[in-house]
């Protein structure tokens, strides 16, 4: 991605903090998924009290992406910190890690982490789930 795009996301996500639902944790979360078509695809943590049936910010994007047909992804830019301040980067837990594998090519879809516009670090999604195991492993 082009950095006006990095920063595009980023700027996303971080918008994305204001509608975060997080009573419990006080960590709120942002995302900003880049469909190949250009479109961006916008997310946020939500808690539930009995904790499991929360969502993290990648999934809503991605999930809100896939029920609109869109299965096709270049990037994601996940912004997060304690009541939406941001002072360091928010890694995609494992379980928003498997979901990107579903979709996403790891050699290819980027991941940005970042505590603002100027201050990120990309990845791509084989850096942070190497060995993963997506629909390649189902196939003869």
């Amino acid at each position: 991605m082009e950095k006006t795009q990095i920063q595009e996301l980023i700027r996303t996500a971080m918008e994305q903090l204001t509608y975060s639902y997080a009573p419990y944790s006080h960590f709120q979360v942002g995302a900003a998924l880049l469909a190949k078509n250009g479109t961006i695809y916008k997310g946020c943590n939500i808690e539930n009290a009995a904790y499991t049936p929360s969502n993290c910010a990648e999934r809503t994007a991605f999930f809100k992406a896939v029920s609109e047909g869109v299965k096709d992804f270049a990037g994601i830019c996940v912004v997060g910190g304690m009541n939406g301040i941001l002072t360091d980067l928010t890694p995609p837990c494992g379980v928003c890690r498997q979901v990107m594998m579903e979709f996403c090519d790891p050699e290819t879809f980027e991941i940005v982490l970042a505590t603002d516009t100027e201050h990120y670090q990309v990845f791509c999604l084989k850096e942070l789930l190497p060995m993963g195991f997506g629909p390649g492993n189902l196939t003869e």
